[in-house]
């Protein structure tokens, strides 16, 4: 029977003074994380459908060319601990080949988590599984059910992305410090990257003909309006996805269509038309980049599969 833990709770207060200090700010923003409500989450999967959106696709192919290279890199029986595991359909497509000893499926919310580990506990009964809800983006600290020899983190979809160069470099030390049990170091890191490309690539990846992606973005207005007991207009915003090439980086952005005040409790601001507000990014990597990264990171041994147009690639890490 598969466990469940909700590690940390957001409190409403701390959601409403992280969203305000950001809608307040000189160029106003907002975290990635708060576009993933229910809708969309559900928006978001069907990015993953469009044929401009090649993340998904290219990564799962690399998968399913290299995946016995991959098994041999990593090998069987660790700890697989998967980072924003959502409907766990990625892991759950590796455990035939790793056969992982435990399965640690983490997450926001725990109960974004219960259908999926509880469908895969069914399946694979033989894998202690245990669903964890927490905010991995600002702390690592496990519950002691997660076994401590042998932890894989699986970080798929370049997610990692998300993160400046810097952060991502403090969250992969944090990764590293998490194999770390008994002064001793092992396991270590699987995990999707996007690799620079052509700008024309990008944007289309990040804007879509059909506009879902527009309405991926937009939704997060509705999900603020909710948060906040806000009065965001979603007609009257228009979405912005561009490739930064100076910071190489995608860049997604909500910008005000016309002059207007949004309210919320006990507050206000003003947009004039033209001003965005800064909802994602996300960064791009060459792949000597990135390698250098998780060697400053403290990794070790690094193996890299890529797709035959170098868009994507897996890379395995040791911890040590």
């Amino acid at each position: 029977m598969a466990q469940f833990i909700q590690l940390t709770e957001q409190r409403q207060q701390t959601i409403v003074d992280e969203l305000l200090a950001g809608l307040t700010a000189a160029r106003a923003s907002t975290s990635p994380k708060y576009l993933y409500d229910a809708l969309g989450s559900k928006l978001f999967e069907a990015i993953c459908e469009l044929p401009e959106y090649y993340p998904t696709r290219t990564e799962a192919g690399i998968f399913q060319k290299h995946g016995p290279e991959i098994a041999q890199a990593v090998g069987t029986g660790s700890t697989l601990i998967d980072l924003g595991a959502g409907n766990c359909a990625k892991a759950a497509q590796l455990f035939p080949s790793l056969q992982p000893a435990q399965y640690a499926a983490i997450d926001i919310s725990v109960e974004f988590l219960r259908d999926a580990v509880g469908r895969l506990q069914q399946q694979f009964p033989a894998i202690d599984m245990l669903g964890v809800g927490m905010d991995f983006s600002t702390s690592l600290a496990l519950p002691d059910n997660v076994r401590d020899e042998n932890r894989l983190f699986f970080y798929p979809g370049s997610s990692i992305g998300n993160f400046t160069p810097d952060e991502a470099l403090v969250f992969l030390q944090q990764v590293k410090a998490a194999c770390t049990h008994d002064g001793v170091s092992d396991g270590g890191l699987l995990i999707g990257v996007d690799l620079l490309k052509e700008k024309s690539l990008l944007d289309a990846a990040y804007d879509d003909a059909l506009g879902v992606t527009a309405s991926f973005n937009l939704n997060l207005l509705l999900h603020l309006n909710h948060l906040l007991g806000a009065d965001f207009d979603v007609r009257a915003w228009r979405h912005r996805g561009f490739f930064n090439a100076a910071l190489s980086r995608i860049e997604m952005h909500l910008e005000a269509a016309s002059d207007q005040t949004v309210h919320w409790s006990n507050g206000e601001r003003h947009f004039a038309r033209g001003e965005r507000i800064h909802t994602e990014n996300s960064y791009k990597y060459t792949r000597q980049g990135f390698v250098e990264l998780l060697a400053r990171a403290g990794f070790e041994n690094v193996t890299v599969w890529s797709d035959p147009q170098l868009w994507f690639m897996v890379c395995h890490a040791h911890a040590g």
